[in-house]
């Protein structure tokens, strides 16, 4: 027997029934192991040594290492399939080592779309691990590690902020920075003038005077202009050119995420979760197939393969005007290129062939991923354009129309592209004179930079070479756990302790907040896989100046003072004050920890539920609310009696986007796994209860969260 080892359990049921009965697929269920928290300061990380790592396992794979260690044992082979990326890489390395299987000799498999065509192919022509890809990998973690522990344990000490990190602080940047343009915008007045002319009702806009673009500041100039303006208008030009579209660059990984939210409101850590499930595998007609290629990408590539199938299928359904050609994207250094653009696998499982077989949200992303991949390679849309221009002592008014003379990429696109409807001008080629029949004039006032949604960030941090395909969406789930911004309908608005921790760090860390720095040290990153750069030297580099600017903060950082509540502590009578615990704030004695006095939240006015007792001890039942917002019903006698009744007509008061960022359900994979409690313990329910049952227990760790960058 051989054995194929892959990340995800999904994987393994997709890639076993490409396999002969010879082989044996089993998951790691993502990384094996990670740095430890021993050694000095809790690193893992020996810094005097080279920065040598140890690593250790993680506490819920010990039962899954045990049954990979058995399977090896009755195994002829052992072949590698982890994800083709650097994380994927380390934990192919991390299986090497913790199965005691020889690096050097090991197969590895590379794929980048899970198709029995792609899986037997890297079957055929397997690797060995890419130890530069690891070790670029093991870069970056000791680097995040370094700075998640040392500069989030200052912060935690001195402003109360949870955590910093190489790539969240500087996303958190930009969000303040934008905060901060738009508190310290002042608007300012315009007006635009427009005018009615002729028989036919044409609205024209004045846009420019003697030649050059016009600015009107006030009203008082606006009256000027009309009162300038004569009763009639000679027809400067009347004339029709066809302008191209070219069609839009498959996807990218942030490409994709963008555009999710933009026609879906998707966030960008659902987007990814759906992506995902596309390329493991979705089952259709009794069989798997992944649908997608790899989703965590920076390059526009597709494969000659792909292409050609592409333009064939295009003449086919189209016709062959409808065939383009590859188009090329912007060049850019950030890029890595290591994987195609976002793709379908099958070209003949169309979006309406399996939208019976996928729930309505992966149904959305496959058929935006078909269309842009299928679009990227079809010929340019084209548009008749007319401009009519009229001109009066002086002023210059213009009048636009469009109408579509031929479809291309639209004709799969349209639904996407935002191409606006056709409208018309009447034919004004031999018109030598138009009368001005009514003219219109409007205040505006300029606006303030708006805030970022989910979808710009992610644009941002692509242009400006922050983290990487793999790394978007994590960084703002990151932010909002650590409290620095919330999020409204998508639009991220940063938080007072968001500010206050871009302001010290700014203050104390100046490179280490300059965007182009962190673009550089990714782009170092990217040097290891290459081979041209030394992980030490890097580290070293990194750490000395680190190391420095880390001691000056310890030092002249100020320690941010509780507020006060205006209390006195009933124990010991020192002043009450406001505090950040893990779950909000809470009142407590300023005299911590001499006095530990923590003020109970009122108690809440219980809801007796009408007609109903407890089964056990006989008190009536009250309808109360868990600390995740779920209502449910339970005994009034609480703590004495925890008798709990499922309530199936409650609903969570989380918010849609909440509800919506929570895992999807792996067994109905259209509800949502939020924490509920029953008289058994808190667990993950599914929002489709009672229609779908599905439940897991919720993985605890002794680690503190706020220790490490996630």
């Amino acid at each position: 027997m051989k054995l194929v080892i892959v990340e995800s359990p999904t994987k393994c049921k997709t890639i076993g029934q490409y396999l002969g009965n010879e082989y044996k697929v089993m998951a790691s269920i993502g990384h094996i192991r990670d740095l430890s928290t021993s050694g000095r300061g809790g690193l893992g990380v020996d810094i005097d040594n080279g920065f040598k790592p140890s690593y250790t396992i993680s506490k819920d794979k010990y039962e899954v290492i045990n049954n990979l260690k058995k399977a090896v044992a009755k195994s002829d082979e052992v072949i590698l399939a982890t994800d083709p990326d650097r994380e994927g890489e380390a934990i192919a390395w991390h299986l090497c080592e913790v199965l005691k299987l020889d690096v050097d000799n090991t197969k590895r498999l590379e794929f980048h779309e899970i198709t029995k065509k792609a899986i037997l192919k890297a079957l055929a022509n397997p690797r060995t691990i890419e130890m530069n890809l690891v070790a670029s990998q093991e870069t970056r973690r000791i680097l995040d590690r370094i700075i998640g522990f040392k500069l989030s344990y200052l912060l935690q000490k001195k402003i109360k902020s949870r955590s910093a990190g190489r790539v969240q602080s500087v996303t958190l940047k930009f969000l303040v920075d934008r905060e901060r343009e738009i508190e310290n915008f002042t608007p300012e007045e315009y007006w635009e003038v427009s005018g009615d002319f002729s028989n036919h009702s044409i609205k024209a806009q004045l846009v420019a005077y003697e030649g050059k673009n016009i600015k009107i500041a006030n009203e008082k100039e606006v009256d000027e202009i009309i009162n300038a303006l004569p009763k009639e208008f000679t027809v400067d030009s009347f004339e029709t050119v066809t302008k191209k579209k070219e069609p839009r660059l498959p996807f990218t990984t942030s490409t994709l995420q963008q555009e999710a939210f933009n026609h879906f409101h998707y966030s960008t850590k659902k987007t990814s979760i759906l992506a995902q499930h596309l390329y493991e595998g979705i089952e259709i007609n009794g069989e798997l197939h992944g649908l997608i290629t790899y989703m965590r990408t920076d390059s526009t590539r597709l494969s000659p393969e792909f292409v050609d199938s592409a333009k064939e299928y295009i003449k086919e359904k189209y016709g062959e005007e409808y065939v383009g050609y590859i188009h090329k994207g912007k060049a850019n250094a950030n890029i890595q290129d290591a994987h195609e653009a976002i793709r379908p696998t099958y070209l003949e499982l169309s979006p309406d062939k399996v939208k019976s077989s996928l729930p309505r949200d992966e149904y959305n992303i496959y058929r935006l991923i078909y269309a842009r991949a299928l679009a990227s390679l079809m010929s340019s849309r084209i548009d008749e354009v007319t401009t009519l221009k009229l001109l009066g002592n002086g002023y210059l008014f213009k009048a636009e129309a469009s109408k579509l003379s031929f479809a291309g990429y639209d004709k799969v696109y349209k639904e996407f592209s935002g191409n606006g409807k056709d409208t018309s001008l009447p034919d004004f080629t031999n018109v030598k004179t138009l009368p001005l029949n009514k003219v219109e004039k409007t205040q505006h006032f300029t606006k303030a930079p708006a805030r970022f949604s989910e979808a710009k960030i992610v644009k941002l941090m692509e242009e400006k070479g922050i983290g990487r395909p793999s790394t978007y969406a994590s960084t703002i789930s990151t932010l909002s756990l650590r409290r620095y911004i919330t999020s409204e309908k998508g639009i991220m608005i940063p938080t007072d302790q968001g500010k206050l921790t871009v302001d010290e760090l700014v203050k104390f860390f100046p490179n280490f907040m300059d965007p182009s720095y962190t673009a550089e040290m990714e782009t170092m990153l990217d040097d290891i896989v290459a081979g041209d750069n030394s992980k030490q030297q890097l580290l070293e580099n990194f750490y000395v100046g680190f190391n420095e600017q880390l001691i000056i903060a310890d030092k002249s950082m100020e320690k941010v003072q509780p507020v006060k509540t205006g209390d006195q502590c009933p124990v010991c009578g020192r002043d009450l004050v406001i505090r950040q615990g893990k779950y909000g704030n809470f009142v407590a004695c300023s005299g911590y920890p001499e006095c530990r006095y923590v003020k109970k939240e009122e108690k809440e006015e219980l809801e007796f539920v009408e007609g109903k007792v407890c089964p056990i001890c006989g008190s009536p039942l009250v309808k109360r609310k868990s600390h995740s917002g779920n209502e449910f019903i339970g005994c009034s006698a609480f703590p004495n009696c925890n008798y709990i009744e499922p309530n199936e007509k409650a609903k969570p008061t989380l918010t849609e986007e909440e509800i919506q960022n929570a895992p999807l359900c792996p067994e109905c994979k259209t509800g949502h796994l939020i924490e509920k409690k029953s008289r058994f313990g808190t667990f993950l329910g599914c929002t489709n209860y009672p229609n779908c049952r599905h439940i897991e227990k919720i993985k605890k760790s002794k680690k503190k969260e706020n220790n490490e960058e996630n």
